[in-house]
């Protein structure tokens, strides 16, 4: 099967939240702590077992720890000429992971940098160039899918887009590809663009699914997936936070509960049409398991009735 074939999309939770509260070596961190990616060459087991545990709580895709993973992000590490091994590192560990299991596939995660054009801070030609190398390293390393995640700027997200679909094309791949924006609770991304002006920005596109993920819980996502449901033609994701963090005795902390999430989305599906579902900051594997508990045998909604 593909990802197509399937009417829901389960993507698995969070990978930094997750990692802090794990056993790490500090050998692993090579005094670069804050750069989980790292992790896939100096402590694979450590990134395996977070895989596995998504794994047996039914997520059907598995992001790979590759967030971060791009020359622009590494260079601040002094790890910029490990682009190729930390990404090529980052599928095989989510492959161990899923040891054959069928059913479930890995998306390479491409996330939107330190620097976004639209603020100076780089120029389109440098960003698009560091989206290649590691879009590269991801699909012939074999990623089912890819996923342009936590976007917070309309020209970044087009350059990574545009660098996406041109690096596909160059190598002969034809795989999925999912983008997912980041909306504030002020009801904009970073940059000031809402959700309506993204989806007219991307329409043309030929995407996987478009949606929303981290920054906030479901609550404060509603009325962008509602717009979504509306008007995106395709697709819709929601991979929302376990609501907004709090800081509990000097720890940063995720209140809502895996029933009460899982209970959120599954209704996203069942009103709004939403396809392809997962966790943010926060998620647990016990999320997960909660989510897959609730979306057994559910259907999305037609959303033609809606439009």
């Amino acid at each position: 099967m593909r990802l197509h074939d399937h009417e829901v999309l389960i993507l698995d939770g969070a990978c930094g939240t997750n990692l802090q509260e794990m056993d790490i070596p500090e050998t692993a961190w090579e005094g670069k702590e804050g750069c989980n990616e790292l992790l896939n060459l100096t402590s694979p087991e450590t990134i395996i077992a977070l895989h596995t545990e998504f794994v047996e709580a039914g997520a059907m895709v598995l992001e790979t720890n590759t967030f971060g993973a791009n020359r622009i992000v590494l260079d601040e590490y002094g790890l910029a000429d490990k682009v190729e091994a930390i990404n090529r590192a980052g599928v095989n560990n989510a492959r161990a992971a899923i040891g054959g299991k069928p059913g479930v596939y890995v998306a390479g995660s491409i996330g939107p940098g330190t620097k976004l054009p639209s603020l100076g801070h780089i120029a389109v030609d440098d960003l698009a160039g560091a989206y290649e190398e590691q879009i590269q390293a991801l699909v012939l390393t074999g990623v089912d899918a890819l996923i342009i995640e936590t976007c917070q700027d309309l020209l970044q997200i087009k350059t990574a887009m545009t660098a996406c679909f041109d690096t596909l094309e160059s190598l002969g791949h034809d795989i999925p590809v999912m983008v997912s924006v980041t909306i504030e609770r002020t009801g904009t991304m970073l940059v000031g663009t809402d959700i309506a002006a993204a989806a007219v920005t991307f329409e043309p596109y030929p995407l996987f699914s478009f949606g929303l993920n981290c920054a906030t819980g479901p609550l404060d996502m509603e009325s962008h997936i509602r717009f979504l449901s509306r008007n995106w033609p395709g697709r819709i994701s929601c991979v929302p936070n376990q609501g907004l963090p709090e800081v509990v005795n000097g720890k940063t902390c995720y209140s809502l509960s895996p029933e009460t999430y899982a209970r959120e989305m599954k209704r996203f599906v069942t009103e709004y049409g939403v396809s392809v579902v997962g966790g943010c900051c926060g998620t647990t594997p016990a999320h997960t398991r909660e989510l897959v508990r609730a979306l057994v045998g559910v259907q999305p909604a037609n959303r033609e009735a809606h439009a």
